[in-house]
């Protein structure tokens, strides 16, 4: 079970595991033991969610959603299948975490006129600092 709220939880049964093996190096250790975990979660099914939840994770596009709206997150950072699992578990609810959060509406303001003036001065000053580098016509014979 997946805690993502104190309201919301997604229950086991909605999270499909699947053992993989790792890619990478490793040798041996590696070619013969499947300690990667595939997560499928299926975010369009799932009855667990608040359609508010889905509505927000399918809009948004992320390299692991599918199409078919499926999440699928491969962990293989560590060389255990639980500790791995449990990355795998981090991660889904770090991305269902980030669909969730609501940008601030940006409010348009105006410049004061304070800064309109330092604004306009400064490139005042810029033009005058660029008029004193010209050469003037016939100093250079």
């Amino acid at each position: 079970m997946l805690t993502l709220s104190s309201r919301v939880s997604i229950p086991a049964n909605e999270l499909e595991f699947q053992m993989i093996r790792a890619s990478g190096p490793g040798g041996q250790h590696v070619n013969k033991t499947s300690t990667a975990i595939m997560l499928i979660f299926d975010v369009k099914h799932s009855t667990a969610l608040p359609d508010h939840y889905k509505s927000r994770i399918l809009a948004r596009a992320h390299p692991n959603l599918t199409p078919g709206g499926k999440i699928i997150i491969k962990a293989q950072q560590y060389r255990s299948q639980e500790m791995n699992r449990q990355d795998a578990l981090e991660r889904l609810k770090a991305m269902i975490d980030a669909a969730m959060v609501v940008q601030k509406k940006r409010i348009a303001t105006k410049p004061t006129r304070a800064s309109q003036k330092r604004r306009v001065d400064s490139k005042k000053r810029q033009g005058q600092t660029k008029k004193l580098r010209q050469s003037k016509p016939g100093m250079h014979d």
